[in-house]
């Protein structure tokens, strides 16, 4: 059984479909999304349309969520220490995503789970009961056990931080960071999504042009587009 996680896509067309062209390479049985689909890019409805059309199952990311409930947004800002304009940079995104959007593919995000379980594996975004928080790297395997350990199953899979990783913990549980299709933050600017071969993890890398997703984000007129042109070139958060 082969399955591919494809996570963080965040509105990157041109990452988006390098992707799609390298899953028929690797034709996975199942494609499932870790959320964060549409927000920061230069194609967020059609990127919506077209993870509904070919039916991926998935779950609701931080981003998803400050879409169809602002209050979330308000919440983790209030409690964050970067800096306003930050913030402000994001409700201006989030409103331009929103009217891109409309009403029923808003409807659909709505609807999508934290947790995706199944036998052998369970998916969130970031972790079980916080779509917004990721334990940090350096988190001890007893504390990562403490956090995921809740969802019950061998093998956690999930998105949020935009670094790839594979751990395996102390008591044999298996920790999956997918990385991020539409914006990477590890200094490798290819589009990263995860492969499970019968549970055995593998990285994905897949090439695509920075620059024309860069004219396709001038293009769609997306508020602060120079700061996401200069995350997307350097594969690194940026401050607004």
């Amino acid at each position: 059984m082969r399955i591919a996680i494809v996570s963080d896509i965040h509105g990157n067309r041109t990452a988006f479909e390098a992707v799609l062209a390298d899953l028929k390479q690797t034709a996975p049985d199942v494609v499932l999304h870790g959320g964060d689909l549409a927000s920061s890019g230069s194609a967020p409805a059609e990127i919506i349309d077209r993870i509904r059309d070919l039916g991926w199952r998935g779950v609701m990311g931080n981003t998803d969520e400050m879409l169809v409930r602002p209050e979330a947004l308000e919440a983790f800002a209030s409690q964050s220490p970067a800096p306003p304009a930050l913030w402000d940079a994001i409700r201006e995104i989030a409103e331009a995503t929103r009217a891109a959007l409309g009403a029923a593919r808003l409807a659909w995000i709505s609807r999508l789970p934290e947790v995706h379980t199944e036998p052998s594996r369970a998916l969130v975004h970031a972790s079980p009961e916080d779509l917004w928080r990721v334990p940090a790297a350096e988190t001890r395997d007893a504390e990562l056990e403490q956090v995921y350990g809740v969802l019950d199953r061998p093998t956690i899979v999930h998105g949020h931080t935009h670094i790839a990783s594979i751990r395996r913990l102390a008591g044999g549980r298996l920790l999956l960071d997918t990385g991020s299709v539409g914006l990477p933050y590890d200094g490798d600017c290819r589009a990263s999504y995860l492969l499970l071969e019968n549970d055995l993890p593998s990285i994905r890398r897949v090439e695509y042009s920075v620059d024309a997703e860069i004219d396709a984000l001038t293009t769609s007129g997306l508020p602060h587009s120079a700061w996401i042109e200069k995350m997307l070139r350097t594969a690194s958060p940026q401050l607004p």
